[in-house]
């Protein structure tokens, strides 16, 4: 089934929770299992929390989060360190929101944090770059219906406009096909857009990769993370056919209002991953005065992540309203690297 979105007046607003929770680890009162045991194990839906305080401090090897006097582990007992004290104060900010119980599924950038840690699949730098890659060859985007024509044009609307503004901004062609298997994509545009990703340090590569797999896009990806497209615009765009047919057959509020919620969450908190990961930031204020105490924080955070806040709460979902255009121009820009650090 092809995904689904639409254009939002006024540019659209700002989302921002976190990915589905993946796994997080945690010192907490009783005996450790042991490591092969506890890594990556599918955790418990909840737990109690088993802390009053969250805070931060600078180590080593990075920033560590703290639980009461408890130092956060990763699912394979490492030390959570995470290289900016911005990431630090997100990661943070998840774990003391937490109530009676603790949702894991609800923490995702403790999630990336953990994967970036532990790396269980073992990828290379290289590995990372091509699993996002890998989806220009069915970009969502790229994938189009011969009928019915009313979906023909409303793709034609809303996806052509996207790629226009990868192409110009890459200087690449992208294009897009009826065909089962896909538009073809050249071999140059395989290697411009590689070589762009590989300007991205390894855990900025994670959320990269994340928000692709998320979003069944890398143009959408590149959209997002370029800030030409919001959060909910890009998870709409990603839902174009699901929300043409919700409009057709009518909205299930319980699955099809579940479904795009928590995808706006897992973009949003992958989104904010990245730009965390990929830029210096400082923290001058420590947060975390208390179980629920946050002073006001007066360190500058990247400019692209000014507005996404991991708690931000997902929006109700929009309403599919017929070839609204985005006013966002669609400027000439071209591509810049960023540096490994």
């Amino acid at each position: 089934m092809w995904r689904s979105c639409l254009r939002l007046r006024g540019g659209g607003r700002h989302l921002l929770n976190s990915p589905r929770g993946g796994l997080t680890a945690s010192e907490g009162p009783g005996p450790k299992p042991p490591a092969h045991a506890r890594a990556y194990a599918p955790p418990a839906a909840e737990r109690k929390r088993f802390y009053q305080n969250v805070s931060i401090t600078e180590g080593e090897g990075g920033f560590e989060i703290n639980l009461d006097h408890r130092k956060l582990r990763t699912p394979q007992a490492k030390l959570f360190t995470v290289p900016s004290e911005a990431l630090a104060v997100a990661v943070a900010t998840e774990w003391d929101s937490q109530q009676d119980t603790i949702k894991t599924y609800t923490m995702h950038l403790t999630t990336l944090c953990n994967t970036s840690l532990d790396n269980p699949t073992q990828r290379d730098k290289d590995q990372l770059i091509w699993a996002a890659a890998k989806f220009l060859d069915t970009d969502t985007v790229c994938c189009r219906v011969e009928e019915p024509e009313t979906l023909v044009e409303l793709q034609r609307n809303e996806w052509d406009p996207v790629i226009g503004w990868a192409e110009r901004r890459y200087g690449v062609k992208i294009g897009s096909s009826t065909s089962i298997m896909g538009p073809s994509i050249p071999a140059r545009t395989q290697e411009v857009l590689v070589s762009h990703l590989a300007s991205y340090n390894m855990w900025a590569l994670q959320g990269i990769e994340f928000v692709v797999s998320q979003l069944k896009s890398m143009v959408l990806t590149l959209g997002l993370i370029d800030v030409h497209l919001t959060v909910e615009q890009a998870v709409l765009l990603s839902r174009l056919e699901e929300a043409f047919q919700i409009q057709k057959w009518g909205n299930v509020e319980w699955a099809h209002d579940y479904e795009l919620q928590d995808l706006q969450a897992r973009t949003a908190a992958g989104a904010l991953f990245v730009h965390l990961c990929s830029e210096s930031s400082a923290v001058k204020h420590k947060l975390l005065q208390g179980r629920h105490g946050f002073e006001p924080w007066s360190g500058k955070i990247p400019h692209a992540a000014e507005q996404l806040s991991p708690c931000a709460t997902a929006t109700e979902p929009a309403r599919l309203e017929p070839l609204l255009h985005n006013k966002r121009s669609h400027g000439n820009e071209k591509p810049t690297h960023r540096n490994e650090e």
